[in-house]
């Protein structure tokens, strides 16, 4: 059964929650989740509604028009999704296969719902017998300085022919450009280790070996040109001692970066995520 989901921020005022929901109320339509929250520091009002479609009133095609007078009334910042709509994905990844590995079983398993995994790219070869094996189309794009320029432009128009509209970088170790990013506005999530800034590079589990460190973490942020500093989506830790080796902690940290990439890639999906500033609202 279909839903209609819609996103709201403006400026908080009286009777927005009231108004959004006689709307629904009034049209047939039987809501199945609401919450809010507002930033009392920004003064800003957030919102997420989802309704059942049969039985509404108004036919999919006209509910945003017949929105919009609320939504201008409020001065609001809105968006109108649908539960069926299916959110064509590319998987991006290097040689660490783990995060790609799980969220192809997740996908299999009907735990990325309205996903329809379409490619897996890569500047190395290691992932392409696994997207064969999984029916998935391949993309080698090896990358260097000077080949970088055109490597993007080809995998942007992969990306335009296979109607993409969510990225996932499951240790894709490449940094995008700005150019690439400008098609794809809060649609690349990115995952990574919380060890930085203190241990960036290429061997952070056995620098933070070597620190005696107590903590692992994991991090999942939507990508902007500012390297790892977008809006952060999701993040958990474990807790580890002084018996752990180099491979446990590399073991530990794999572990939350599948399960916390796996729960902002949902969390996308599901539309329970809003952004403001460098911020993000997670709903319920």
């Amino acid at each position: 059964m279909s839903h209609a989901i819609l996103l709201i921020s403006c400026s908080d005022q009286k009777g927005i929650t009231a108004a959004v929901t006689d709307f629904v109320f009034k049209r047939g339509g039987n809501i199945l989740h609401a919450d809010q929250h507002t930033d009392t520091h920004a003064n800003t009002f957030f919102m997420r509604m989802e309704w059942e479609l049969a039985g509404f009133t108004v036919p999919r095609d006209k509910i945003a028009d017949e929105f919009r007078s609320l939504a201008e009334r409020f001065r609001m910042d809105w968006h109108l999704h649908f539960s069926d709509q299916t959110v064509k994905t590319a998987i991006f990844v290097s040689r660490h296969l783990h995060c790609l590995y799980d969220l192809l079983f997740r996908y299999k398993a009907g735990q990325l719902p309205g996903c329809e995994i379409s490619l897996i790219v890569s500047n190395h070869p290691d992932a392409e017998a696994l997207a064969q094996q999984w029916g998935i189309e391949f993309l080698l794009t090896p990358v260097t300085p000077q080949t970088k320029e055109g490597a993007e432009a080809a995998q942007l128009a992969k990306l335009k022919e296979k109607g993409i509209s969510l990225v996932i970088l499951a240790r894709y170790h490449q940094i995008l450009t700005g150019k690439f990013l400008q098609h794809f506005t809060n649609q690349v999530i990115n995952i990574h280790h919380s060890f930085l800034p203190s241990f960036a590079g290429g061997s952070p589990h056995a620098r933070a070996y070597e620190k005696g460190v107590k903590i692992i973490g994991a991090t999942s942020h939507y990508v902007i040109e500012a390297l790892d500093e977008g809006p952060i989506i999701e993040q958990d830790t474990a807790r580890i001692d002084h018996r752990y080796s180099i491979q446990d902690m590399v073991e530990v940290g794999q572990d939350l970066e599948r399960m916390v990439l796996y729960r902002a890639v949902r969390w996308h999906l599901e539309k329970k995520i809003l952004c403001y500033g460098n911020k993000t609202v997670i709903f319920d």
